[in-house]
């Protein structure tokens, strides 16, 4: 059974997700505050944890980089703060996927899915998988060769590097700073121009459908994410 740590003070919201969760065969424990999260996390080992930024004991950015101290669980934030700032930086703090409330259940229940079935696929996948295949184009990231419709699509050692953080963790939304500083280095990392500019010679390479696509998504003002 998939056990899910959901952390919220609104008791309404919380009875809403205990019984849509259990509903689905979930395991469900619920804390109220920061403090209770971290001590439940620890014994009992979610497999996914929902987390609320705004708890009443502490801000649920410390509850991130206190679960990433020991544990590398996905999280899912749920947010009702509209400052994309705000969001960033808890994906910077090791979020996997953030939620804006008021949400959709079904969209939570989608997002939630994924992140454990990705969780799942690790030690399948493993340091050793390098091939990445869609309908589109297939990477080979050892040999550093992209084809595509037959042909071998040349891509700059820049582009490889940019691409490789994206489709190593897909589905997995990376910060625009997690980008720059891995690719450009700390010193590049407000030049957000850099990514547009990448992004869109990727996506001209590899995309059907350039100006809509389909693999290289980007989620305004926050990053970018790969969709296998």
């Amino acid at each position: 059974m998939t056990r899910v740590l959901v952390v919220e003070d609104d008791p309404q919201l919380v009875r809403a997700l205990v019984l849509n969760l259990q509903a689905r065969h979930y395991g469900v424990d619920a804390a109220p505050d920061g403090a209770t999260a971290l001590r439940l996390a620890a014994a009992r080992q979610p497999d996914v944890v929902l987390l609320d930024l705004g708890l009443p004991d502490m801000d649920g950015v410390d509850v991130i980089k206190g679960l990433r101290g020991w544990s590398r669980v996905p999280i899912l934030v749920l947010s009702a703060r509209q400052g994309s700032d705000e969001k960033v930086a808890a994906l910077d703090a090791g979020a996997d996927d953030y939620v804006t409330k008021p949400f959709s259940m079904n969209e939570l229940l989608a997002r939630l899915r994924a992140a454990v079935r990705r969780t799942g696929d690790t030690p399948a996948a493993g340091p050793a998988a390098t091939l990445v295949e869609t309908e589109d184009f297939t990477l080979d990231l050892l040999a550093k060769r992209a084809v595509r419709d037959g042909k071998d699509v040349r891509l700059t050692p820049t582009e490889w590097h940019l691409l490789e953080i994206l489709v190593t963790s897909p589905g997995r939304l990376i910060t625009q700073k997690h980008l720059l500083n891995e690719v450009w280095g700390v010193s590049q990392s407000s030049k957000t121009n850099y990514l547009r500019v990448y992004m869109a010679q990727l996506r001209r390479k590899l995309e059907k459908d350039p100006s809509h696509p389909r693999y290289l998504i980007t989620e305004p003002g926050m990053g970018y994410r790969f969709e296998g």
